[in-house]
């Protein structure tokens, strides 16, 4: 009795203290130990161009998964003994589900009963498999065995695994990037992005016991944010055809890579960004590792005499030069311990600075350039925005180098016609744009809009614009990029010519220096364009990097960039010209 009774008393104690002292503690592990927490993944934000063609979207598609213990038993509740029909049932279940994951999944029947095989309770058998494909699978599953839905077969499952596409493969690939295996943004703006584009994860918490969720237990939900959607300012289908012609111009010229920047001049707006070689981000494992960056903002290079636009715009302003100013240009000029030639050889010349610009006289850009301080030239490159990177938003931009204002005498002749600095295209487009646009700098976009999921539009930074020169000298500056084009000829006999358009450009050759060896080995050829030159409204420019054979921008640059303006002036309906391209002289007696 008196054992009983201190049975009775302890356990007494016990029951008190269970349910009365220490209740809530162990209702609340029990409840987290029934609890299951499931992440509600968010959708990744589209990217579309200017017209709204979607350039990169997500899918819906999910991770299938097996249950190898589940798939063996057939889902049979292990605390009790399986009668002969569940052990037929699940002697035939590893066969039945690898057939169907093969019919749906493809693939090889041996590699899926391994994966059933397995002494384990998950095991991934692919991921990615679109939604239709997951629930035609499901569907076979509950049909179940001999087509009795009250017999399914059990053990596969599925969870949201969004594909990443990109319905235009190629086109603007450099610019818009791709995602890794783990849907992160691995380059171009899917890697800028990435953080805006992903958005935030959302939970579901219920109750489960081992057999799967408790029908009536509690269940809450923090829905998940979709990420941000953007619009770019490209146009894909320009896009696609300034790809097209700058493959087929580099590939004319032998050269090894290329790339290609479009641009609305008046405010700066990227309509095409095209990289030669490109790649797939839609497959970018296919590509060399060196095609997958984009090069119009991250390799800096000398740009050569196209750069004379900049100098002859700076000189314009300072009131030191006119495209009539005179020059008696000889056959070399002395620079610091050499000598300064000119791509071609002659003896002493009379040249106009119309006639420098359209014969590209190395020479006689310098006589005049040094007319202006140093001091006063940096400034005005760097005001066209050359020695920092243009804020564009694209990753691993390039800000290339500008010589500070103590520069040596010869430093300032060698950047006066494209040597000695370094740019990037898009960062040298920009500034080009400016030196014809009526003399504005604006800085280069190519992110138009962007919107919450719902919606709600996202405020972005404003691009910033400054005046570097004034508007005649940037009218004065067109005029002598005219002569390029037109080169003192009758219309008959032009050949620089775009139908129904005046159009100014400037070609650069320049020597290519080679970080390998550290000298100079091989050209960067070059054309930039615009047009129409009465009111310039779009530029095109074009470099081919060491081009084999033939190296002058003229010849292998200018029909590239002049292929893609015929399109896109009437394209963007830019009203043809009705007046005639002024014949100025280009030399004097």
């Amino acid at each position: 009795m008196l054992v009983v009774a201190v049975l009775l008393g302890v356990a007494g104690v016990r029951a008190v203290q269970l349910q009365g002292i220490d209740a809530k503690a162990y209702a609340a592990e029990a409840a987290a130990k029934m609890t299951k927490t499931r992440e509600l993944p968010a959708t990744r934000g589209s990217i579309s161009d200017r017209n709204g063609v979607v350039l990169a979207a997500t899918e819906p598609a999910m991770l299938v998964s097996i249950d190898p213990d589940m798939v063996r038993t057939n889902g049979a509740d292990k605390r009790y003994p399986m009668s002969k029909k569940k052990q037929a049932e699940a002697a035939a279940a590893p066969e039945a589900v690898a057939d169907l994951l093969v019919k749906h999944l493809g693939g090889r029947k041996a590699d899926y009963v391994a994966l059933i095989n397995e002494d384990s309770r998950y095991e991934v058998v692919a991921r990615q498999v679109p939604a239709a494909t997951y629930t035609a699978l499901q569907a076979d599953m509950k049909l179940g065995i001999d087509g009795d839905r009250k017999r399914p077969w059990y053990g596969v499952f599925g969870t949201t695994d969004a594909i990443r596409t990109y319905p235009n493969r190629s086109v603007a690939s450099n610019v818009i990037g791709f995602v890794n295996a783990e849907g992160k943004g691995a380059a171009g703006l899917e890697y800028a992005l990435d953080d805006k584009l992903t958005g935030t994860a959302g939970t579901q918490a219920f109750d489960s016991s081992t057999y799967g969720r408790i029908p009536l237990g509690n269940s809450t939900m923090t829905p998940a944010v979709d990420g941000a959607s953007y619009e770019l300012t490209i146009d894909s289908d320009l896009n696609w055809m300034a790809e097209q012609a700058l493959a087929q111009g580099a590939r004319s010229a032998g050269a090894k890579t290329g790339t290609l920047v479009a641009m609305n001049v008046t405010n700066g707006e990227i309509l095409a960004l095209a990289n030669y070689p490109s790649y797939d981000s839609a497959a970018p494992g296919t590509a060399e590792a060196d095609d997958l960056g984009n090069r119009a903002v991250t390799q800096a290079y000398e740009p050569g005499s196209v750069e004379k636009v900049l100098t002859m715009a700076a000189l314009a302003d300072k009131g030191l030069v006119t495209p009539d100013s005179e020059v008696v240009v000889p056959p070399s000029i002395a620079s610091g311990d050499g000598v300064v030639r000119d791509s071609y050889d002659h003896g002493t010349v009379n040249m106009t600075a119309r006639g420098i610009i359209a014969n590209s006289s190395n020479i006689g850009t310098i006589k005049l350039a040094r007319e202006l301080d140093k001091g006063e030239l940096r400034d005005y490159l760097s005001a066209f925005g050359l020695g920092a990177k243009s804020g564009i938003g694209l990753p691993g931009e390039t800000a290339g180098r500008l010589p500070d204002a103590d520069m040596a005498d010869y430093t300032r002749d060698q950047i006066s016609f494209g040597q000695g600095l370094s740019v990037n295209a898009v960062q040298f487009s920009a500034a080009i744009a400016a030196a014809v646009n009526g003399g504005t700098y604006h800085q280069p976009t190519i992110i138009r809009s962007a919107k919450q999921a719902d919606g709600t539009p996202i405020e972005l930074p404003e691009p910033t614009s400054r005046r570097v020169v004034s508007e005649e000298a940037s009218k004065q500056v067109v005029e002598m990029m005219e002569s390029v084009i037109t080169m003192g000829k009758p219309v008959e006999k032009r050949d620089r010519d775009i139908p129904g358009y005046r159009t100014a450009g400037k070609s650069g050759t320049a020597q290519r220096f080679d970080p390998e060896c550290k000298c100079y080995n091989g050209f960067t050829s070059s054309f930039v364009g615009v047009a129409p030159a009465e009111n310039p409204q779009i530029l095109v420019y074009v470099a081919l990097d060491q081009p084999t054979g033939e190296n002058l921008g003229s010849r292998i640059a200018l029909p590239v960039v002049n292929n893609l303006l015929k399109v896109a002036l009437p394209r963007y309906n830019v009203a043809p010209s009705t007046t005639e391209a002024p014949n100025g002289p280009l030399t004097f007696d």
